[in-house]
């Protein structure tokens, strides 16, 4: 149904905006009737939320185990307990804000955090309205993002929602603001880093503004802020990112290939190899004026070690950005194969 009803959207020139945003309410608030599905996220964000608002801990250096009579506690996965968190500063004001509001109630915390997750998507697809019906019913009405937002309150949705408005304030003049864009959701979560060199290289060959007083004043600001609630200990969130390349969930492509015979470094290597080989092409269309941050997202998505269902929302959402055909398609053909983790078929 979701992908008839895009050919529809996009053959269709009559759709109407509004008509599309309403369907997409109707999709991605559906899960919010039901219980938490498929991951225990939002009890991990927020336990940490917990242990900076509530016990007076640091999450980038108090474990959960720390706080183990804590409610969330029992609740996260036992692969977290001895770790700290792995987001930016900007979600751990969020979680901490959070945990301050909602009190001791699981139920209520983990449904904010889905509210706030549906509500994210669907403002995604509000914004992406400027590119058309089809761009926005291409991240509202896709049954996945329903089941992993709505469903599981991932905070992917705050990332990209912070992106895509940077981004599309940039194309009305507001150019350094694309800069705090950047940097906000970069401290959120550091995937936006892959993909902010591409940007800024097609914005500087074709001679647009680049938004560096934006990038400088943003990261000083969020920086010194984290400094002066964390201290140094918030460089620690990047470990996070050596974790995830040395694991392997069991629907990336790197575990495919390990259940064809090649051992686990190899086919890590082989598709991280290839995943930088595609960003050289993608850095030479840049350097042509065309950054096609949809794709890069999707080779991204593709070649990840650590691979999780919602990350498809990087490449919808960019793709849809872009008004890229070709990348809008294969993010449509991620999310098939991705559905596949949550209805297993």
């Amino acid at each position: 149904m979701y992908i008839a009803g895009l050919w529809v959207v996009r053959n269709v020139h009559a759709s109407r905006k509004a008509a599309v945003i309403a369907i997409a309410a109707a999709i991605q608030l559906i899960p919010l009737a039901g219980p938490v599905l498929l991951s225990r996220d939002v009890y991990l964000y927020w336990d940490f939320g917990r242990i900076g608002a509530i016990h007076g801990g640091n999450p980038y250096s108090d474990t959960p185990r720390r706080f183990a009579g804590d409610p969330a506690f029992p609740r996260i996965g036992r692969d977290w307990y001895d770790l700290t968190l792995p987001y930016g500063p900007a979600f751990a004001a969020v979680s901490e804000g959070e945990a301050a509001i909602v009190g001791d109630s699981p139920s209520t915390a983990a449904w904010v955090y889905r509210l706030l997750a549906a509500l994210g998507v669907l403002g995604l697809a509000a914004l992406l309205l400027v590119r058309g019906p089809f761009a926005a019913a291409l991240v509202g009405w896709n049954p996945l993002l329903a089941i992993h937002f709505a469903g599981g309150g991932h905070n992917d949705a705050l990332m990209m929602l912070l992106l895509i408005g940077g981004l599309l304030l940039a194309e009305r003049g507001r150019t350094q603001l694309v800069g705090a864009g950047w940097v906000l959701a970069a401290a959120v979560k550091w995937i936006p880093l892959v993909f902010l060199p591409l940007d800024l290289l097609a914005r500087w060959r074709r001679g647009a503004r680049l938004p560096i007083r934006g990038l400088v004043a943003s990261a000083v600001v969020v920086g010194g802020i984290a400094f002066l609630q964390y201290g140094t200990t918030g460089a620690s969130a990047g470990a996070s990112i050596s974790r995830q390349i040395n694991a392997l969930s069991s629907i990336s492509l790197p575990y495919r290939l390990t259940q064809l015979g090649l051992a686990q470094r190899p086919a890590t290597l082989l598709c991280g190899g290839a995943f930088v080989l595609a960003y050289l092409v993608f850095a030479r269309g840049a350097w042509r004026g065309r950054a096609r941050l949809g794709l890069a997202a999707s080779s991204l998505v593709v070649a990840a070690p650590w691979l999780q269902p919602w990350y498809v929302l990087w490449p919808l959402s960019l793709a849809a950005f872009d008004d890229d055909r070709t990348a809008c398609w294969i993010g449509v053909a991620l999310s098939a194969y991705l559905l596949r983790d949550a209805l297993p078929l």
